[in-house]
C-alpha cells in the first residue's frame, strides 16, 4: 500500500505538488472543471482553504472526464481560476480521474487495495477527497456538497 506523501504531481504553471509537504495538514482534494454547474464552488473551495490553511491545503485537479467540461489546456485554467474565482490553492496540471487513463494519484483515492480504507468511484466533476494529518483517506463527498457545509467543515476542524 502506497501513501499520499508519494505522490509528486505537475502543477498547472509547470512546478510541481509533492503530497509530501502537506504533512501535517488535512487535504482536500477535489476534480475541478470551468464549465460544470458546479464550477460556482471554485468561490467556497477558496473560502475553505483561506479560512482553514493552518490545518488544511486545498487541491483541484481539473480534468475533463465528465460532460467535455474541461476543454481547456493547462494556462486557460489557471487564468480561468485566477481570474472569476481568485484560486490560490495548488492546483495540479490537467489530469483523468476516472477510465482507462486515470492518474495514479486517483487510482490510489479510489481503489481500498491503494489507500487502505475504501473503494470509490468519481461520478462527477467536484467530487471530494479529505486526507487525514496522517495521509491517511477519511471522507468522500459528493459532487453536491457545498464545500463550507457544516459536514465537510466538521470534518476538517475534527468536531
Amino acid at each position: 500500500m502506497t501513501s499520499i506523501y508519494t505522490f509528486k504531481v505537475k502543477g498547472l504553471a509547470g512546478e510541481e505538488i509533492d503530497f509530501a509537504d502537506f504533512k501535517g495538514k488535512k487535504i482536500l482534494l477535489v476534480n475541478v472543471a470551468s464549465q460544470c454547474g458546479y464550477t460556482p464552488q471554485y468561490a467556497q473551495l477558496q473560502e475553505l482553504y483561506t479560512t482553514f490553511k493552518d490545518i488544511l491545503v486545498v487541491v483541484g485537479c481539473p480534468a475533463n472526464n465528465f460532460g467535455n467540461q474541461e476543454p481547456g489546456n493547462n494556462e486557460e485554467i489557471k487564468t480561468f481560476c485566477s481570474l472569476n474565482y481568485g484560486v490560490t490553492f495548488p492546483m495540479t496540471a490537467k489530469i483523468s480521474v476516472t477510465g482507462d487513463d486515470i492518474h495514479p494519484l486517483y487510482q490510489w483515492l479510489t481503489e481500498k487495495s491503494k489507500n487502505g480504507i475504501m473503494d470509490s468511484e468519481v461520478r462527477w466533476n467536484f467530487h471530494k477527497y479529505l486526507i487525514n494529518e496522517s495521509g491517511e483517506l477519511t471522507h468522500t463527498f459528493g459532487s453536491g456538497a457545498d464545500p463550507c457545509s457544516e459536514e465537510i467543515v466538521n470534518a476538517v476542524t475534527g468536531i
